[in-house]
């Protein structure tokens, strides 16, 4: 009877020192929230759509769609690309497997509050049971937006719109499956629960981050690739560089405030995790090997089909890690863009292409972050070809930064901020611009000021 007692007062005991959060404790609780007794996060959590790979893959999608009961569909797609051959092969197989739809092709290349409002409205007029999104990342970003807000027709815009330029509210509500059909090798948002515009008022990005947007299916057909010019495909090749790098060193997840008291409050973006960091490790690898081969020459299969999974992977690995300091920064280049056309883009507005506005700060950012992850910086270093032998853990950012700026240099990078429209007097305006980006930003693995923002964005203007 002694041990008895004695396994019970030991039992009590442990139950008082126990963490009460849901990993650590047995006991359920009739709350809102839990308590686990400190300030970061315990845990991560993995998403990622289902994901479809291979030559020719988008014959399938109209069987996909019969096979789902679809009775009306809503394809997404730009103007640009309703003209091209991944639109014609996705509307061959809806055809041919009886599929009804409806097209919006007025898809924004890099979209504003304005037109993913458009967008929209266009969802709302009909009942739509299925959504499909034919292209890169703006019109993958659009669809998720359309889908979400035609099945929250109450809400406000800013509702699920990120803090703390939107309310940032959970979304609690279900939403009509959506498949893509990525046109692009970078944005990855296939993959991902996150839509990004620009909110013109601010000048500058923000989105929607929330695992309930991400597709039920991406559709990978690397015969899309080859439609890109070379420098859509390097642009967004960048984008791949730098999902997978800041994903790579971003702070540990279990470094990351605050403990959320419900699951529904854990945010999509998490901190690097051993899970996000294979996805990640890989992309670089494959970009290091295929990149420029795939931006060097729109014939070459192999390359440009590597590329398309490697955004894939990234899209994996960035998607529940999240970026920091690089994709924070990059909004108001973006954002505030002034007569800048980038060559290779069928637009009629000036536009800094995503990839572009990320990549241009990456040797500034790695050189200012290295110091708290260093091995981490002289790996990813390695892979992209440097000797890191001799090298010192305290030069890692220096050597990286070296390295960005030579692959940057190969692909024929434009010459910094500097050329694409920006001066020293820009630079305040671009600091306000990155200051609410706080959901990407409080990722850099290194805390940083305004000054050090003001110091980044100097070092961006020119590269080489």
């Amino acid at each position: 009877m002694a041990g008895r007692d004695r396994i019970v007062h030991l039992l009590r005991q442990l139950e008082k020192a126990a963490c009460r959060c849901p990993a650590h404790s047995h006991t359920f609780h009739q709350a809102s929230g839990h308590d686990c007794g400190r300030k970061t996060d315990y845990a991560f959590e993995m998403a990622s759509s289902n994901i479809r790979y291979g030559e020719g893959v988008t014959r399938e999608i109209g069987m996909d769609l019969q096979n789902m009961g679809a009775r009306n569909v809503c394809l997404m797609t730009d103007n640009n690309l309703s003209q091209l051959s991944p639109v014609e092969a996705v509307l061959e197989s809806l055809v041919q497997n009886g599929v009804n739809y409806k097209v919006y092709d007025n898809v924004r290349v890099e979209p504003t509050d304005s037109s993913f409002k458009e967008a929209i409205a266009f969802a709302k007029k009909e009942t739509f049971d299925i959504y499909v999104a034919v292209g890169g990342g703006s019109v993958i970003d659009t669809c998720k937006a359309a889908n979400l807000y035609a099945c929250h027709p109450d809400a406000d815009f800013l509702d699920f719109v990120n803090a703390p330029i939107g309310k940032g509210k959970p979304i609690t509500g279900a939403l009509k499956p959506l498949i893509a059909v990525p046109t692009t090798a970078g944005t990855g948002s296939e993959t991902t629960g996150v839509a990004i515009f620009d909110f013109e008022k601010l000048k500058a990005k923000t989105g929607i981050a929330s695992r309930a947007i991400k597709p039920t299916l991406g559709i990978v057909d690397p015969l899309h690739t080859l439609h890109m010019p070379e420098r859509v495909a390097a642009n967004s090749g960048f984008d791949v560089l730098c999902h997978a790098l800041e994903s790579y060193t971003a702070l540990p997840y279990n470094m990351r405030r605050p403990c959320p008291p419900n699951p529904i409050n854990r945010p999509a973006y998490q901190g690097s995790n051993p899970i996000s960091d294979v996805w990640s490790r890989h992309a670089l690898n494959v970009v290091a090997k295929y990149m420029k081969r795939a931006v060097n020459d729109a014939e070459d299969v192999k390359a440009r089909s590597s590329m398309h999974l490697a955004s894939v992977f990234a899209g994996i690995g960035f998607g529940n890690a999240g970026v920091h300091l690089c994709h924070g920064m990059s909004y108001p280049i973006a954002g505030n863009v002034k007569t800048y056309m980038a060559k290779g883009y069928n637009v009629d507005h000036p536009v800094v292409p995503h990839g572009l506005s990320v990549v241009l700060t990456s040797p500034a950012v790695f050189a200012f972050t290295a110091s708290m992850c260093p091995e981490r910086h002289l790996e990813a270093a390695e892979i992209l070809g440097a000797d890191v032998s001799n090298t010192k853990r305290e030069d890692a950012g220096l050597l990286l930064a070296d390295t960005l700026r030579q692959f940057l240099y190969d692909l024929k990078v434009e010459d910094g901020l500097s050329a694409v429209g920006y001066t020293k007097d820009d630079i305040p305006d671009l600091v306000r611009g990155t200051i609410p980006q706080e959901r990407v930003t409080k990722l850099s693995p290194r805390e940083h000021t305004e000054e050090d923002l003001t110091n980044l964005f100097e070092a961006s203007l020119k590269l080489y």
